[in-house]
């Protein structure tokens, strides 16, 4: 057992790993926390009611420590030939789904605020941020709450950024792991530490706890990450085949292809760089498009697209997030996989 378990109050050092969008449901995040390891739910889309509701949900099927992640809003620059050359691409798609064009961009979907409060008010145990670091009198209310503190770095540089604005664990993300890179010191594309490269780098830079994440998912990673000087993993692709997952059939059934052994980072689905598995819409877009809208404009514009694919089973269409583990995933019990990554620590669960 490692210091930052016990401080957790967790029997495993063993993280679910937060992912947005549909896998974030609470039958996942609680299974993994009921079996001993902390359950982190992914809650960056999710409106401040919402997240209240999966919060509590999560609470309902669990006494055991648990985590909630959000994404830490970023100022980008917006160019409007920019995001209507990019709507004219995406027009074709809209046509091939029988969609209407989509509504007007709004002007504003952050509701980073009032999702923190709402992560105050609910006294989540664990909150873990994604993009950057929130304001200091966000991070003072978050520890005056209760909360343990978890910044996601890329890089020694962020990780030590994180030490100065006080939290109390890093993530070093490598890029192996599946969905959004949570670079925001360098550009995103210089933010490509593999795991095995990054964790010894950020546990020489930091005197705090050290999460590995990125491409592990099953025993011989977390025994690798632990050797390393890891105090936790985070796993998240090893989760997307398991029951209480809810990915789209599509989404599921892709990962089961020969196409997930080749997942690749594009930005064509959110505007951010993410890891998933290659299909027809990233291979189209890439080619005809020089320049993609920033977050969140492009994940409002491909939204649409995005849901009428899952329901359609449409996987050329459907952001297949997923690690370069994805080959690795399997169906089964999400108490099956962590007792398989349990089994890298070394006594066993």
């Amino acid at each position: 057992m490692t210091d930052l378990a016990n401080a957790l109050g967790l029997r495993l050092p063993i993280f679910l790993a937060p992912m947005a969008g549909d896998v974030a449901r609470p039958e996942l995040v609680a299974a993994v926390s009921e079996a001993g390891g902390l359950g982190q739910l992914g809650g960056g889309y999710l409106a401040p009611e919402a997240l209240r509701a999966s919060v509590r949900a999560i609470r309902q099927r669990t006494d055991r420590p648990f985590g909630v992640n959000l994404f830490v809003p970023q100022r980008t620059s917006i160019e409007s030939q920019h995001v209507d050359a990019f709507r004219k691409v995406l027009a074709a798609y809209y046509a091939k789904l029988e969609l209407a064009q989509p509504d007007p961009i709004p002007e504003s979907e952050d509701h980073f605020e009032q999702q923190v409060a709402v992560v105050i008010e609910e006294r989540v145990p664990v909150f873990s941020f994604t993009f950057g670091i929130p304001r200091d009198v966000q991070l003072e209310a978050l520890r005056k709450s209760g909360a343990y503190l978890m910044g996601t770095a890329t890089s020694p540089a962020e990780a030590m950024a994180l030490q100065a604005a006080g939290v109390d664990a890093v993530v070093a993300q490598g890029w192996e792991a599946g969905g959004h890179r949570g670079t925001f010191l360098q550009p995103t594309d210089e933010g490509m530490l593999g795991t095995m490269a990054l964790v010894p780098q950020v546990v020489d830079a930091v005197s705090l706890p050290v999460v590995a994440a990125g491409g592990i998912a099953d025993r011989r990673g977390v025994r690798a990450a632990l050797a390393l000087g890891a105090s936790a993993v985070a796993a998240g692709t090893a989760f997307l085949a398991t029951n209480e997952a809810a990915l789209p059939p599509a989404h599921r059934e892709a990962l089961r292809g020969p196409r997930a052994a080749a997942t690749r980072l594009t930005r064509v689905f959110s505007g951010k760089l993410a890891r998933g598995v290659p299909n027809r819409f990233m291979d189209e877009v890439e080619r005809c498009t020089a320049v993609v809208p920033p977050y969140p404009i492009t994940h409002h514009l491909t939204r649409p697209l995005r849901a009428e694919a899952a329901r359609r089973s449409e996987v050329d269409y459907l952001s297949v997030w997923a690690g370069q583990c994805a080959p690795m995933a399997r169906r089964c019990s999400a108490c099956d996989v962590l007792l398989e990554l349990a089994a890298g620590i070394g006594n066993g669960p």
